[in-house]
């Protein structure tokens, strides 16, 4: 009968642990669109990039080496992102920004590495932009935003 009891008690336990409460409620953003309608209006790079959460390789984006003033914003949505006054050579390959337009990236945690890293999301849209680091230039605010290029169009400024 003990032994009945505590089977009982441990299957309780797992299956408590186990509950709906666990499961984390995926984010709603403002702009929503089925998948079909994302890779109609979205190249395959973008579509790989934000939608997917995927990497574009280190050196490829055009994006990377511009220093032209102007504003980066969503190849998705055209929500502004990022300003070409923060933007700064990072030698890691991939467009670097030291601040993002505040209040237009949302931020959540991604382990797809083993350990957590920062991730950046459009939020307006959700798109997937790249991660945010601490190790960017000391004498502004420290952080790295590395994002895809190919998660951004660029607007130069107008004269």
């Amino acid at each position: 009968m003990i032994k009945q009891s505590i089977l009982i008690l441990f299957a309780a336990i797992i299956v408590s642990c186990n509950g709906k409460a666990q499961e984390k409620e995926p984010e709603v953003f403002p702009v929503q669109k089925t998948d079909a309608e994302w890779k109609a209006q979205l190249t395959s790079e973008q579509y790989y990039i934000l939608r997917q959460a995927g990497t574009e390789r280190p050196f490829s984006s055009d994006l990377n080496k511009n220093y032209e003033p102007g504003t980066y914003k969503c190849a998705a949505c055209g929500i502004a992102l990022f300003e070409g006054a923060h933007k700064f050579n990072s030698g890691t390959g991939w467009p670097s920004f030291d601040r993002s337009v505040e209040g237009n990236v949302a931020y959540s945690t991604d382990y797809k590495l083993g350990y957590g890293r920062t991730e950046e999301h459009c939020a307006n849209c959700g798109g997937h932009l790249g991660h945010v680091f601490n190790d960017g230039p000391r004498e502004t605010t420290g952080k790295r935003h590395c994002i895809n290029g190919d998660a951004l169009v660029f607007e130069p400024k107008s004269n």
